[in-house]
Parts: structure tokens; sequence; C-alpha cells
């Protein structure tokens, strides 16, 4: 690291994040300067804002930006009434070979497990999905996970043509065999759903059974990106 000391650095990820997690706003960081803030951090960045100034003009030499978005109540929550203390919040750093995605969560139920996905739309039909991996609530309801790929303006699905598939479960919804031809198709939105439809019910949530899991048998679905329109999602506006 030139002309920086390791001090400085960390004040850039610690800074930066904190004002981007209260105002919702872009700021600039490194991967490995992005860090968790602490309760204190969040709560002081609003008078940091000079400071988060000259620090992101430091950390935007390294080509780094940090790109930060909240995830809201999926519609059925909405309508079941549970979860109404829900909070999520998206922290994306691109700059580099690929992007580092965290996700923050509170209000959810104690110790239960959520699965994540980036979709195409936020909501049913939700179109092209992808696993991208777990969520999983302390006893206080909050959860944290980090997810390293590509997510950005270039995220996308393509099948060239039809091809023989895994079947590797046959219930509650079967693998398909094959793949459906499709020409390239980006995925800009992103979503959570509870990993046990029993987890759901306990929750006041619906009961129903979905296939967002690796099991194929998965809850509903608690939060996603449906404050952006459908063909305009978060990842679609980081640039590549």
């Amino acid at each position: 690291m030139t002309r920086m000391s390791f001090r400085a650095a960390a004040a850039i990820g610690t800074v930066a994040l904190a004002a981007a997690a209260v105002s919702g706003t872009t700021a600039t960081a490194t991967p490995d300067q992005v860090a968790r803030p602490s309760e204190s951090t969040v709560a002081a960045a609003s008078a940091v804002t000079s400071a988060d100034a000259r620090v992101s003009q430091q950390a935007a030499k390294h080509g780094y930006k940090v790109t930060t978005f909240k995830m809201v109540r999926s519609p059925g929550i909405v309508r079941a009434n549970c979860l109404p203390k829900a909070r999520a919040r998206v922290v994306i750093t691109s700059g580099g070979q690929n992007e580092v995605m965290k996700v923050y969560a509170s209000g959810l139920p104690k110790k239960t497990e959520f699965d994540f996905f980036v979709l195409q739309v936020p909501d049913f039909p939700f179109g092209l999905s992808w696993y991208q991996g777990d969520l999983k609530t302390n006893k206080y309801g909050r959860a944290y996970a980090k997810f390293v790929g590509r997510f950005n303006e270039e995220t996308f699905s393509i099948a060239p043509g039809v091809a023989p598939a895994p079947v590797v479960h046959d219930s509650p919804t079967a693998d398909a065999s094959t793949n459906p031809a499709t020409a390239p198709v980006h995925q800009y939105h992103l979503g959570f759903w509870f990993n046990s439809a029993k987890d759901a019910k306990a929750a006041g949530c619906s009961a129903s059974v979905t296939p967002f899991n690796g099991e194929h048998n998965a809850g509903t679905q608690a939060m996603n990106t449906r404050q952006f329109a459908p063909d305009d999602g978060p990842l679609g506006r980081i640039g590549s």
C-alpha cells in the first residue's frame, strides 16, 4: 500500500461504509477495507461528512467504489403482517475482477436460516434466479453474509442451446432434466427466502413451500429489492 498508512487505510473503509450505511448513497473504499461497521460507527456517521469526503477522494485513487442500497419486505410478508421490524442493507464493493457483496439484516426471527438469490425480477414469477448462499440469524435476529462474484451490470445467464441437466431432486419440486435455451438474460435484483416453511409459519408468515433452497423445499420469500422497477434492479446500476 503506497503513500498511505495502515491507520489511514482503515479509516477509509470505516468512515466511507458508515456514511453509506446511513445515507444509502455511494462511497469509496477497497474490498479489504469494507468491514462490518459497529453500531457506534454508524450512529456517528452523520457527523463525519467532511471527513468522509476526504477519505473517499483518497480511496478513489485506488479505483474502488462502494454502492449501498436497502432491501424491503416482500409483498406476501406485508400482506401477512409478519416481520414488521425486518431490515436489510446490501453493500457492494467493486473495482477489481469481481464484486464483494455484503448483506446486513436485522429484525428477523432468531437463529433462523434464509436462502439468498440473485433474481431477474424481485417478485413472482422471479424469472431466472441464481442461488448465492445462506443467511443465518443470531440470537438477536441479526444476520450477515459475504458473497464474491459478478454483481453489476454484466450479471447475466445464458443458454445457447438445450443440454442434459442432472436430476438430483424429484420432490417437492423436481429438477428439470434439460435446460431451456435462452439468449442472455440479465439479473439485477436480490431476494431471500425462509429456508423452511415451518420457520416461516412460526414467524406468522405464509406456510407455503417454494423451491428456493438447495433441497427445493424452502419457505416463502422474506425480503427483496422491489423498491426498484422490475427492469431496473440495483445491480444494473453498478458499472463494470
